[in-house]
């Protein structure tokens, strides 16, 4: 008989700072992760970074919201990777690559100053090269 799948172990967590702080940093947690979850359905919002910076936060101020998004089915995969030599997925760099595309072309169509076209558009190239040279998990 086979034993059901044990879940992620949690990394070591730092130790907890004053109230204040933790309630600070909880409160980023909760921001970030609220950002990360609009930017799933918006496009040009990026996902990742607000849940690097909610479990980052989160692990320093609630050890629950931490280990919940650590063992989450959609953020814990993404947070495993990064923790194991920041690791990207190769699917969500072409996530990313379409979504960023996707923007650029609006960006394109739309009435904007050419400034903000050129300064957008540079950003997303920078992202995308940093992001298509980051390692990819094991198989």
């Amino acid at each position: 008989m086979e034993s059901p799948p044990q879940p992620p172990a949690l990394p070591d967590l730092p130790p907890p700072p004053p109230a204040p702080v933790r309630w600070l940093l909880l409160a980023l947690a909760l921001l970030s992760l609220a950002t990360g979850i609009v930017g799933i359905f918006l496009p040009g919002l990026p996902t990742t970074v607000f849940i690097l910076i909610a479990a980052w936060a989160a692990a320093r101020s609630s050890p629950r919201l931490h280990a919940w998004l650590w063992r989450h089915r959609l953020f814990g995969p993404m947070l495993r990777n990064w923790a194991d030599g920041g690791r990207v997925s190769r699917r969500a760099k072409w996530s990313a690559t379409l979504v960023m595309g996707s923007t650029a072309l609006i960006l394109a169509m739309v009435n904007a100053p050419n400034w903000a076209r050129w300064f957008a558009w540079i950003n997303m190239a920078c992202v995308l090269v940093w992001l298509w040279y980051r390692p990819e998990p094991q198989a």
